[in-house]
Formats: structure tokens, C-alpha cells, sequence
């Protein structure tokens, strides 16, 4: 027996010995490949190899998702993950091709993001605060629209939210992705849109949109004259953020995920990396260990469900 185990305990402790991938759902130049680039090129001369960021695009991440649930876990192929592939899409589709939890194993959790609250400055030269779109929701019910990157997205649940806490009603238009809605939002298609956070600065530093609030508990950096939601709308308590997580796949090896963990938290925890994090609108994380990720994970699913319920939306 002893002879046996001798090439896995050989294979571990020269991991790694080539490239390794980050797969993420998401194509290229979206939020989750820039940061699985930042990320490898961060990790490349602490652990002496190159980084391959891998996007396998479609359904909401779960091709992605299944591919690393699939891969051999032997600490090659990781997956740059979200809130949205694993806490929101379970609760989103009636059947999943893998276990969002027994299937993977937590690496480090990477970073929150909030939704920023977007208006058309030039559709609506009088929304300043979102106490103005609050005012003319209430007095057109229903009547206002909202974009939103599809069906069961963040800044679709986030307006679900926002709607039940401020006791208003929109009509949702759902688009196929970031760029479509960003764009039905500036031409004047949709009146507002609860966008991830890094995509939006670029457009509310340009005038293009306002930005009326942020659905973090706290203020930005990168934005740090727009208030929260709690503040702005007279929402207390109110929050809506999700996060990035770095998943292996399921029965990875305990010395290649403490090594992995290790060298990503040592990373992300850098003052460069820090200020990289928050330039992009990306609260940096406190605790992101495997067991604090876990439960991070685990508790979401939960809350994520709920907000899906209550929403009403379903992909399949």
C-alpha cells in the first residue's frame, strides 16, 4: 500500500509542474476574466508556473461551472466563480448538472461587489437622487422600466430588492448581457439599471450615467461621492452585493488546496493588489479562507433562494 501511494504524495509535492487555467462563464474582457488575468499574473512568480485564463460562455456560467466539476482534480484547472454560478443559479434553474457545493472544493473568496443604481442623465435630467426615482415610481407604478444583463443577474434580484424595500413597482427588461443593457440604458430604451460595479465607473467618471446609489452597506472608493442605498433611498438595511470565489474541483488534494489557498490569499491581501481591488469598485476581503468561503457559500444559497422566489424569475 505504501508503494502506491508514493507517486500521488510525489505528484502533490511538485505541484505545480505546468500551466494552470482559470475557467470562468464569462467572455473575455467581462469582470470575471479581467480579474482571473489580474489574478494569474499576481500568482505566476509565487508559484514558479504560467496562468491560462480559460472563458467557456453559456448558461449563466453552469458550462463553466461543469467543466471544472468534471476536471481531474489534480490542481490544473480551477474555476474563477461567482454569487451568481453558485448561490443564485441553483435556486434559478430547475436542474443543475452539478452540485454547486459537493462538486467543488473552496479556494479563497476573492472580493464583493455591489450594484451601482444608473440613471440617463439626459432621459431624466430631474432624477439627481434616488429619492427623485422613488418619487416618480410612486407616482407611475409599473410604468418605469429597468434594465438588467438577463433573467435571475444580480442587478435584476438587486432591483427586485430595491422594489420590495421602497414599495414600488417596475417592469423589467431583461438583455443578453453587460454590453446590451449598458447600451439600452445610455440610448434612452430603459429607465434605469442596477449594474455591477466595475463596469459602471468608467460610465458614471464620463458623465454618460449617474450613478444614484450603491448596494453595498458602505460607501466606494472608487466612487466615494455616491451614497448607499441605505442612505440615498431611505432604505435602512438595505444591501445587495455577491462575490467572486476561486473554486478547485471536488476531492483536490488538501495539500494542493492549502498550498493554492495560501498563495492567493498572500496575493489578494497586498496593498498593490488591495488598491487594484478597490479601483474596480471590488470591497476587498477580511477573511477568505476555505472555511470562511465555505460558509460564506452556504449561506447564501439560502439567502440567494429566497430573492429568486420573491422574484419570480426562472431560465428553464
Amino acid at each position: 500500500m505504501a508503494l502506491f501511494c508514493v507517486p500521488a504524495i510525489s505528484q502533490d509535492a511538485n505541484w505545480p509542474s505546468q500551466p494552470i487555467s482559470f475557467v470562468s462563464g464569462f467572455p473575455g474582457g467581462a469582470a470575471t476574466d479581467i480579474y482571473a488575468r489580474k489574478l494569474g499574473s499576481e500568482l505566476t512568480p509565487i508559484l514558479n508556473t504560467s496562468f491560462i485564463s480559460d472563458n467557456r460562455t453559456g448558461a449563466g456560467g453552469n458550462i463553466a461551472s461543469n467543466i471544472v466539476a468534471q476536471a481531474k482534480p489534480d490542481g490544473y484547472t480551477f474555476l474563477l466563480g461567482t454569487a451568481g454560478t453558485h448561490a443564485i443559479n441553483p435556486a434559478l434553474y430547475k436542474k443543475l448538472p452539478f452540485d454547486p457545493v459537493k462538486d467543488f472544493t473552496h479556494i479563497a473568496l476573492l472580493g464583493n461587489l455591489p450594484n451601482v443604481l444608473l440613471v440617463n442623465p439626459e432621459k431624466h435630467p430631474d432624477i439627481k437622487t434616488c429619492k427623485d426615482l422613488l418619487a416618480l415610481a410612486k407616482k407611475k407604478p409599473g410604468e418605469l422600466n429597468y434594465a438588467s444583463t438577463g433573467n435571475g443577474a444580480s442587478g435584476h434580484l438587486a432591483a427586485v430588492q430595491f422594489g420590495g424595500a421602497s414599495q414600488t413597482r417596475y417592469t423589467h427588461v431583461p438583455y443578453r448581457g453587460q454590453g446590451p443593457a449598458m447600451t439600452a440604458l445610455l440610448s434612452g430604451e430603459v429607465d434605469f439599471f442596477f449594474n455591477q460595479s466595475s463596469p459602471s465607473i468608467p460610465v458614471v467618471q464620463s458623465g454618460k450615467a449617474r450613478a444614484l446609489a450603491v448596494t453595498s452597506s458602505q460607501r466606494i472608493a472608487a466612487l466615494p461621492n455616491v451614497p448607499t442605498a441605505a442612505e440615498a433611498c431611505d432604505l435602512a438595511g438595505f444591501e445587495s452585493t455577491t462575490w467572486y470565489g476561486l473554486f478547485g474541483p471536488a476531492a483536490l488534494p488538501a495539500t494542493i488546496q492549502t498550498k493554492m489557498s495560501q498563495a492567493v490569499l498572500k496575493t489578494i491581501q497586498t496593498d498593490s493588489f488591495r488598491a487594484w481591488l478597490v479601483s474596480q469598485g471590488i470591497a476587498p476581503i477580511e477573511d477568505g479562507s476555505p472555511a470562511a468561503f465555505k460558509k460564506v457559500h452556504e449561506a447564501d444559497l439560502v439567502r440567494w433562494a429566497k430573492i429568486v422566489k420573491e422574484s419570480g424569475a426562472q431560465v428553464d
